[in-house]
Parts: structure tokens; C-alpha cells; sequence
């Protein structure tokens, strides 16, 4: 039970950081992305890589920046993709 709480907790968590950014600071968030079409889809679909993408454009995207992207970008597909193989080896004894 306890497992499960900390993981609704953390998928949560860039969703939350991101609309309290939002409510807060919008001209911050706003500049990040051309339309809000974007904001909105990254928020529900990869919302790390969206969270990170809002930390680090506004001083320039560097070579350091794309690294931190590429792992928020992992970190989002493993919420998607990670839990296969242990389903498997669970359901399969």
C-alpha cells in the first residue's frame, strides 16, 4: 500500500510543480513554449521532460541542458514503459 501511495505521489509531482509554476509565474512558463498546445500535451504526456524543459529554457539550451532533458525524457518513458519486464516475471509464476 505504502508503494503504491509514493508512486501516485511522484507521478504527480512534475504535474503539480508545473501548475503552481504556472499559477505563479505564467509569463515564465508561457515563454517556454510557442502555444500552450505544447505546454498541455507535455504536461500530460511527458510531464519531466516539460517540467525540465521550463527549468532550463530561459538562460539558453546548452550541451549540459540537452543531457538534463535526455534524462527527464527517460525518466518519463521508464513511468510508461519501466514496469513491464517485473509484470511479466509477476504474472508468469
Amino acid at each position: 500500500m505504502g508503494c503504491c501511495l509514493f508512486a501516485i505521489i511522484l507521478a504527480g509531482a512534475p504535474r503539480f510543480a508545473l501548475f503552481i509554476w504556472y499559477l505563479f509565474q505564467t509569463r515564465y512558463v508561457s515563454a517556454a513554449f510557442n502555444n500552450l498546445i505544447w505546454a498541455f500535451v507535455g504536461f500530460f504526456f511527458l510531464p519531466w521532460t516539460t517540467l525540465m524543459w521550463v527549468i532550463v529554457y530561459p538562460g539558453g539550451i546548452s550541451l549540459v541542458n540537452w543531457i538534463f532533458l535526455g534524462i527527464a525524457f527517460l525518466v518519463d518513458m521508464g513511468t510508461y514503459f519501466g514496469g513491464g519486464k517485473s509484470g511479466r516475471e509477476r504474472y508468469a509464476s
